[in-house]
């Protein structure tokens, strides 16, 4: 057996959809990436006491772990408060320059966003959220807005339903079992059943679920049959997409069939 060579190509099946087990920190590789893990989900710069609650690492080792993330400049401090510095920057402009699926899904995007002049964007399931890789916006003055980089809970929302429902069946059991802890009993079975619905129709459609007056549809991008790697999701002011559902549903569902289908061709 041999090591294959680096193609881009084969990272969307590693990495945009992967949902690594629940496990303990325990090596410090791990509890670094979990402190910068931490500060890149978060729109605000954390405290030592809040990053104590969120990591569930101790103390003296999140100091430990600050210190060498600020030397390598991957956090910034201010005022007794820590975000992500500096290099996180370069990185976020290393993966626009690099990202396969996002180069790929650009070009339907803005097509999407032009032909429905409404905000567009391509989201992926990161662990336990769903986060925003590419946007276009409205050319609306009243418009909603996706937040690049920004993660919400998987669990609400257009995208997020999208996303869990053409997950391979393992994976989607797991982000189910971690969202049971959360939820009654009578709320998962809701989001199973609305599952259900999702995977038959072939895309998900919210109203006001996540932010109240937002209307979202949300189709599902494939690079092989039934393996999604991302969502494109439109989303509108609820009393603009009233009357233009339908044709809002048609016009994201075919754009993602045609980005779908040229990953499937390369």
């Amino acid at each position: 057996m041999g090591i294959d060579p680096y193609d881009p190509k084969k990272e969307i099946n590693k990495g945009f959809l992967s949902m690594p087990p629940d496990r303990a920190i325990t090596g410090g590789a791990d509890r670094v990436l979990s402190v910068l893990a931490t500060l890149a989900q978060h729109d605000r710069p954390l405290s030592i006491a809040a990053l104590v609650e969120r990591t569930g690492l101790a103390q003296s080792t999140l100091y430990r772990q600050i210190a060498l993330l600020k030397r390598w400049g991957f956090v910034f401090e201010h005022a007794g408060e820590y975000g992500p510095g500096p290099l996180c920057l370069q990185l976020a402009w290393g993966f626009d320059q690099s990202s396969f699926l996002v180069h790929e899904a650009q070009a339907d995007m803005a097509a999407l966003a032009d032909a429905s002049g409404e905000t567009v964007g391509l989201m992926a399931a990161v662990k336990d959220q769903a986060v925003c890789l590419d946007m276009v916006e409205s050319r609306h003055p009243l418009r909603c807005s996706f937040v690049k980089g920004r993660g919400l809970p998987l669990i609400n929302g257009a995208s997020a339903r999208s996303l869990i429902a053409f997950m391979p069946d393992g994976k989607r059991q797991s982000v189910l079992h971690q969202i049971a802890r959360t939820i009654d009993a009578a709320t998962l079975a809701a989001l199973n059943a609305a599952l259900d619905d999702i995977r038959a129709t072939g895309f998900a459609v919210t109203d006001g679920q996540v932010d109240p007056g937002v209307w979202g549809v949300s189709a599902p991008i494939f690079q092989r049959p039934q393996q999604a790697v991302a969502s494109l999701t439109l989303m509108a002011p609820s009393t603009r997409a009233a009357d233009r559902a339908p044709q809002l549903t048609a016009l994201t569902v075919q754009a993602a069939q045609r980005i779908s289908a040229r990953l499937q061709s390369l």
